[in-house]
């Protein structure tokens, strides 16, 4: 085997040069966000089951749900679902293969973005 140095160099030099750009950070964010209403609909569903067990369980269910860490939890939930909708849409645009440029995949981005917070907005203020 070759003797080489690696005193010398970094372990990981894409570290230290790599800049996360939009397109990478709002990816990231749709897996988060369908993993996150995966737990969203588990706990929905221990509300149903709860409910067919009997008033204990679903007392202690609707409890948890109706606090205000079970509403913060929905509120990120109803987030979640536009943001997976409108990452997912986005998708369904560049498999048709529109919005490729570097530019207009930005301002996509940028619109999945601002697009999820507003209807999360319109969707809390109507409902």
């Amino acid at each position: 085997m070759a003797d080489v140095n690696r005193g010398n160099r970094p372990l990981s030099p894409h570290l230290q040069v790599y800049r996360p750009q939009l397109t990478s950070i709002t990816s990231i964010l749709t897996r988060l966000t369908g993993n996150a209403l995966v737990i969203a609909g588990l706990m929905i569903t221990w509300w149903f089951v709860a409910a067919a067990s009997g008033p204990d369980a679903f007392a202690v269910a609707d409890g948890f749900l109706r606090s205000w860490f079970g509403k913060l939890i929905f509120l990120g939930s109803i987030w979640a679902l536009w943001y997976h909708t409108l990452a997912g849409i986005r998708h369904l645009i560049w498999d048709q293969g529109y919005g490729l440029e570097i530019g207009t995949a930005e301002k996509l981005g940028w619109g999945v973005v601002g697009g999820s917070v507003v209807l999360t907005l319109l969707t809390v203020i109507i409902l």
